[in-house]
């Protein structure tokens, strides 16, 4: 699946501008940005809900066709579920919209409420689920249909750890059968753990692109600091250094290249006990912060 240069505005409001995105065959893609970054839109775009204004996706090198679409899985981020449907119903329902015969349909529902856990809901209207069990109806919606291609709006949330480690596993399983799998979330941490590669947005345009490593080689060194009794801005005045992130008492700093991190101390220390100090690599979340400032 490959967007190019896609447009989309609503009035005087800018929410895609030529923006490049793509998701291969076989490849995790964590698409994150912040609210307002245009994530929703660009997947409704994909999806074939709204028009571009300019640009094109495309399918195989080929414009996306409806008949294209209805292989397509999705999962919005506001649930689209029928909510006095059972569960089991409502899959069979959705299976057969997408071209599935009845008896493939059903086999398909039920191999699904057993893999994600839903065998105890199977007769329950949706209405009467928790926020957390009907996510991982919607999540069984959109798998429902061996999908060729995933598109997730916010897949993971509401769900409990445990349920999160399932649809990792799932949408690895879906990777690993050749399915390009296109994910948004706020989650970063489970972006970075996930995903083959991530692309980052801003304001409607993918800003930066790459597997982690990949994104991590254009930064710097990453310096923690448990600094307990250091009050904010105490870092500020050292050379080269750039505060990205405080965690309680911890805080995190992009070093710049030469930058002498025994300044660091040295300001830290000033501050009282300093309980941890280290280099690391910088984590995505550190990456997004870093790309979004700039």
């Amino acid at each position: 699946m490959l967007v190019t240069a896609v447009s989309k505005r609503f009035g005087p409001v800018t929410a895609l501008d030529r923006l490049d995105l793509r998701a291969d065959p076989g490849e995790l893609v964590g698409f994150v940005g912040g609210n307002g970054a245009g994530k929703t839109t660009a997947m409704r775009v994909v999806l074939g809900i709204l028009r571009p204004d300019s640009g094109a996706v495309t399918w195989g090198g080929a414009p996306v066709t409806p008949a294209d679409r209805v292989r397509f899985g999705y999962l919005p981020e506001e649930r689209g579920l029928y909510p006095r449907m059972r569960v089991l119903d409502h899959l069979v329902y959705l299976a057969e919209l997408h071209g599935a015969d009845v008896d493939t349909a059903h086999r398909a529902a039920e191999d699904w409420v057993a893999r994600l856990g839903l065998r105890p809901h199977r007769g329950t209207e949706v209405q009467r689920l928790s926020l957390g069990t009907q996510q991982r109806v919607q999540l069984a919606a959109a798998l429902v249909h061996d999908p060729v291609l995933l598109v997730l709006d916010e897949p993971f949330s509401g769900l409990d750890p445990a349920a999160v480690d399932v649809l990792a596993d799932v949408l690895r399983e879906r990777a690993a059968a050749g399915v390009p799998v296109l994910f948004s979330s706020h989650q970063l941490d489970l972006v970075e753990r996930v995903c083959d590669r991530v692309v980052i947005a801003r304001a409607g345009r993918a800003v930066a692109a790459g597997t982690v490593p990949q994104l991590r080689a254009g930064s710097g060194e990453v310096l923690v600091v448990d600094a307990p009794g250091a009050r904010p801005g105490w870092a500020d005045g050292v050379p080269g250094a750039r505060v990205t992130g405080v965690e309680g008492t911890r805080t995190v700093l992009a070093l710049a290249e030469g930058a002498d991190e025994q300044l660091v101390l040295a300001a830290a220390l000033a501050t009282g006990p300093v309980r941890e100090f280290r280099l690391a690599r910088p984590a995505l979340v550190d990456l997004y912060r870093e790309v979004v400032d700039r």
